[in-house]
């Protein structure tokens, strides 16, 4: 012990001013520990956070005196210079190694004034107080032999015991491991991160398990991430061709650069990105918060060190669908030994006008989060369509309970009023029956059992050919800014899946139940797109000819002076709409006609309209009138 002295080689005054501005929160810190531990070649890294301290140990090789403990106190000494020292020594070159500036030794004292240092490897044991505050002489206090030894671990390792921290650890095991698991996400079997928190503890050996089982869907870049597909769920009970849909397999992205290397000569260098991007099934509990770690991120990780947690504020444009997005990417060009050092001085960020920095965030501005948002898109419309099927489905049981019931209470009704009135035996009792049946069906709708039917019933059909589809979505757009939502329209070939049909139901099947197969007192509204191309459409015929005969209320939009013919109602004025080269043209005074149908439309179905002089504003806005 006596001969063993502990002199770190900075300017005492840096570490009083460096010491507790390097890092401003404590997941980065441990983040640091943490691959200190995976650098030393650790299987296991134990994090225990009590009233007093907090202490991280890992079973890596541990620091000799004359070896380890000098080069630890030698801060700044930069250990990536070459190739071979760019492995962690004694993994047989599986592990690159994390480190490189040697700072990062230091991030304890952003967390605690005096910092505990203690080591053994082969029975040598080495212990110290790392401190913001070192004597002129650059000694460090001495920890007694006899004092050093492990919470956790036995025999070798290193043990870091941050005393009287200003920074704290979440309360509840699940937020510190939520936020670890951000921050350091390279945990399997070979490496386990163990947090214990007061007499709590619990292991993180799995990432996939705890990000990826909660996405609708992914984005896998290489093949070595590939394999987490196996965790995905989109917890639909899709068909396997549609569960398909929400994962995609994609190779690493590679971009060849031209960058001057640490000598300033020029050479060529490949980008590379692997990891996943993705997007959450839903949203809820997706706060950010201050003190915390969002749950929406895209992280860029080299050497599988965290360099960057969150570039989403950077390449992303703050909309509303970017909350549901996470992603984590590989980049260890940005870590190469090779090159200049990118890494900004507090080591959370990335030199921003480095030309691989530029390369990689366009990338994933560009192709990478607009993937992952259409396929939060996608999954909400799977959602919403088997949400509509069940719907559908309960409401149709619905009717058909109500069917029996009503039924049943026409038959026993009529039957038991028809052999009371039978015993005055002037009176034949079958004409007395059908005259009961007769009196209780104009009765019925007085009876109020179809209210509950009415509200969940499509209010309009655009009737329709699919070749006229960019006039109906011109009909539909202003259906819905008139004042109709788009949930109370079916619109077949509508591009949201509010309006509709959902999907595996037969169209004629649907129609069905709203033209014919209903008990509810409210009818369809039709609005008959009427051209050529419809008069040649099956499906657009059988819906005039369901509307004849269940006397469906109706109106005419009509295409290029088409002559639409009974049974619809031709005697009353019909919108006429030029179509010609992908472009609607109207004249002041069909553009007038529509505005009133329009609003017409929207208060025969029970909604609100805007004003004419909106409706009419809206439309000149949206097409040609002259």
């Amino acid at each position: 012990m006596a001969n063993k002295e502990y002199e770190i080689n900075i300017d005492p005054r840096i570490l009083e001013l460096l010491g507790p501005n390097l890092y401003t929160n404590i997941y980065y810190v441990l983040a640091e520990l943490i691959a200190n531990a995976y650098d030393a070649n650790a299987n296991n890294v134990y994090i225990v956070s009590d009233n007093d301290s907090i202490t991280v140990e890992d079973d890596g090789h541990g620091m000799s005196y004359e070896v380890g403990v000098k080069k630890f106190l030698n801060i700044a000494q930069e250990s990536r210079t070459n190739d071979e020292e760019s492995f962690v020594p004694g993994s047989d070159k599986r592990r690159r190694k994390m480190g490189r500036k040697g700072v990062g030794k230091l991030a304890a004292l952003s967390v605690s004034e005096n910092v505990e240092v203690r080591t053994i490897k082969d029975g040598d044991k080495s212990g110290f107080i790392l401190s913001r505050r070192v004597n002129d002489d650059h000694k460090l206090e001495p920890i007694d032999e006899g004092s050093i030894h492990f919470l956790r671990i036995e025999n070798q390792g290193t043990s870091i015991v941050m005393k009287a921290p200003q920074y704290k650890i979440h309360k509840t095991l699940r937020a510190a491991k939520n936020n670890l698991l951000k921050i350091f996400p390279l945990v399997n079997e070979d490496f386990r991160i163990h947090v214990q928190i007061g007499n709590k503890s619990d292991v993180i050996d799995s990432f996939e398990k705890e990000i990826i089982q909660g996405l609708g869907g992914l984005i896998t870049l290489g093949e070595e991430f590939s394999f987490l597909h196996k965790h995905f769920n989109s917890q639909l009970n899709l068909s396997p061709e549609e569960e398909e849909k929400l994962h995609i397999r994609k190779k690493s992205y590679i971009e060849k650069l031209n960058l001057a290397d640490r000598n300033g000569d020029e050479k060529e260098f490949t980008l590379e990105i692997k990891g996943w991007i993705g997007a959450y099934r839903s949203s809820r509990g997706k706060k950010q918060d201050q003190t915390d770690f969002p749950d929406n991120f895209i992280s860029i990780l080299s050497n599988k060190k965290m360099g960057e947690f969150n570039v989403l504020p950077l390449v992303g444009k703050n909309a509303l669908s970017e909350v549901y997005v996470v992603g984590q990417l590989h980049i260890d060009l940005f870590e190469e030994t090779m090159l200049p050092d990118m890494a900004l001085s507090n080591r959370q960020g990335y030199k921003s006008d480095d030309k691989r920095y530029e390369v990689a965030t366009k990338y994933i501005r560009d192709e990478l989060l607009p993937l992952a948002i259409s396929l939060r898109t996608k999954y909400s419309s799977f959602k919403k369509n088997k949400a509509d099927l069940e719907k559908n489905k309960k409401n149709k049981e619905r009717e058909e309970k109500f069917k029996e019931q009503i039924e049943k209470f026409k038959t026993d009704a009529s039957t038991a009023a028809a052999s009371e009135i039978s015993k005055n035996k002037d009176i034949d009792s079958q004409n007395v029956q059908g005259i009961v049946k007769s009196v209780i069906n104009k009765s019925l709708p007085n009876l109020g059992i179809k209210s509950t039917i009415d509200e969940n019933k499509k209010k309009l059909l655009i009737s329709h050919s699919f070749g006229n589809k960019a006039v109906c979505d011109f009909i539909y757009d202003m259906l819905v800014y008139t004042g109709v939502p788009g949930e109370a329209i079916i619109y077949t070939s509508s591009d949201s899946a509010d309006s509709r049909i959902p999907q595996k139901q037969n169209i004629f099947e649907y129609l069905r139940d709203f033209f014919v197969n209903s008990y509810s007192d409210e009818k369809v509204y039709v609005i008959y797109v009427t051209s050529d191309e419809m008069k040649g459409s099956w499906a657009a015929v059988s819906e005039v000819g369901a509307g004849w005969i269940t006397k469906n209320q109706h109106d005419i939009f009509n295409i290029n002076d088409f002559r639409p013919q009974k049974p619809l109602d031709v005697d009353t004025t019909w919108a006429n709409m030029t179509f010609a080269e992908e472009n609607i043209k109207l004249s002041e005074m069909e553009a007038d006609i529509i505005a009133d149908k329009l609003i017409y439309a929207c208060e025969q179905i029970s909604f609100t309209p805007q004003s004419k002089e909106d409706v009419l504003r809206e439309i000149k806005r949206r097409i040609a009138v002259a």
